[in-house]
């Protein structure tokens, strides 16, 4: 995985994140500190689920090889419909919680975190151990950013449409898995 690429799984992946971080700017007593913890805590889950996932796919990487791309391709597409299917669906009055509490916090990195580490496991089996670092890195540092951006728009009290933001999100994912067979010379038969 190349640094662009993993700079757009990271924006992909932390879509939720903007959002939740938007909306919890929103609420007057949300303060810029809570904020950098908020930011700190959603980079470090959605960095460790999917450097977790990796190294799960990593240690099944022989078992699967000849078919690691289309595994690949299907953790990114599954978690893309997803995405978008819940963009669809989305209720953007969501969002009552009482971020004023450290546990409240780690509950919404985890529940934002997850779709990461589906996505771990697919850069475990395609990729090598210095690609998959660096990739955790980017997805980390792009969610730290995400969060604090989501914070500064919700002080702003501009909030961020969420059927949107997910539904491109899940586009963009399901892109990428497109992307990984290419790579994989799927498609060798279209000559473009």
């Amino acid at each position: 995985m190349t640094f662009v690429e993993a700079v757009v799984l990271g924006l992909a992946l932390c879509v939720d994140t903007l959002v939740v971080s938007t909306t919890c700017g929103l609420k007057s007593k949300f303060s810029y500190s809570r904020g950098v913890l908020m930011a700190v805590t959603f980079a470090l889950f959605q960095g460790g689920f999917p450097l977790l996932g990796a190294l799960i796919g990593n240690v099944c990487q022989r078992l699967i090889e000849s078919v690691d791309h289309w595994i690949a391709f299907g953790l990114l597409a599954a978690v893309g419909v997803k995405m978008i299917v819940d963009g669809i669906r989305s209720d953007e009055g969501k969002g009552n919680f009482d971020v004023s509490r450290f546990w409240v916090i780690c509950t919404l990195a985890v529940a934002t975190s997850i779709d990461a580490f589906v996505v771990g496991i697919g850069l475990g089996v395609d990729n090598t151990i210095p690609q998959i670092l660096m990739t955790v890195l980017v997805i980390a540092v792009v969610t730290f950013l995400s969060a604090m951006l989501g914070v500064f728009l919700g002080k702003r009290k501009f909030p961020i449409p969420t059927k949107w933001a997910s539904i491109t999100a899940g586009v963009v994912l399901i892109g990428l898995g497109v992307h990984t067979l290419y790579e994989h010379g799927v498609f060798s038969f279209i000559n473009l």
